[in-house]
């Protein structure tokens, strides 16, 4: 991939789309302090940095998130300004996601606008930003689009109707990629997280009983930690596994190997 600079990564957060730029840089300005270590170490060390920015904001308003990823101008004017001001993509990470509200559950029972909101972050949102890098990596006859699904998107989650197609949308544009431009030295990845502990989980892992009923599905007996896909996401971003492409990385803890 080349040396580790200031162009390396872009990282999404569950967020508008308007802090990328600054989410980036925090993420560069770790990559370039001369950290000890490996590439991947220090790139996981930048993505923990970028999410830690931005962790108070996750429960800010969806809405706005959702009109954010799915407007292509605003997508389009936002890479425009990290390519002046940092240089041309090597990596995207695409990870904004939404899970929708409590309305977004069974297919008949989810309001049309629950479902659009949904596929615009989800779905859409990936596609723009995935769109916006590919001409500046054909340009450079390389790159690599790494996109966090979930393993919703393999095994659909009962009652998320939305969410569960979402993410199989994001996974199978991940695969399309994957065929379309490989010739062109560009590969694209997703991670598939199972449950996480995270700001977005915490209404049901904060309730002992609840958190015991989603523990007791994983054959590991326990949630995830958002550094343990920091790893999955820092290991494909890295200098290794070069061969890998159009693939689906599981970390759920064994819940579908059941």
């Amino acid at each position: 991939m080349g040396s580790f600079k200031l162009r390396l990564v872009i990282y999404f957060m569950l967020l508008a789309l308007l802090p990328l730029v600054a989410a980036t840089v925090a993420f560069s300005e770790v990559a370039l302090r001369g950290e000890t270590g490996s590439a991947d170490s220090r790139l996981s060390t930048a993505i923990r940095v970028a999410q830690a920015d931005y962790e108070e904001q996750i429960e800010d308003d969806a809405t706005e998130t959702a009109r954010s990823l799915a407007r292509a101008t605003q997508v389009q004017r936002a890479f425009a300004t990290i390519a002046a001001e940092l240089g041309p993509v090597e990596v995207l990470v695409n990870n904004a996601g939404i899970t929708g509200s409590r309305l977004a559950t069974v297919c008949h029972e989810t309001p049309v606008e629950e479902w659009d909101r949904v596929q615009a972050v989800n779905a859409r949102g990936v596609f723009l930003c995935t769109r916006a890098v590919l001409p500046g990596m054909l340009a450079a006859g390389a790159g690599h689009i790494i996109t966090v699904a979930s393993v919703a998107g393999l095994v659909a989650f009962p009652g998320r109707c939305a969410y569960s197609a979402s993410k199989g949308a994001a996974l199978q544009l991940t695969r399309s990629v994957a065929v379309d431009y490989a010739r062109h030295g560009i590969r694209a990845n997703a991670v598939c997280p199972g449950f996480v502990d995270t700001p977005m989980t915490r209404w049901r892992l904060d309730v002992p009983e609840l958190r015991a009923e989603v523990e007791a599905r994983i054959p590991l007996g326990r949630v995830a930690g958002p550094d343990e896909i920091a790893e999955a996401v820092a290991l494909l971003a890295g200098d290794r596994l070069g061969y890998m492409n159009g693939a689906a990385l599981v970390l759920d803890g064994g819940w579908t190997a059941q």
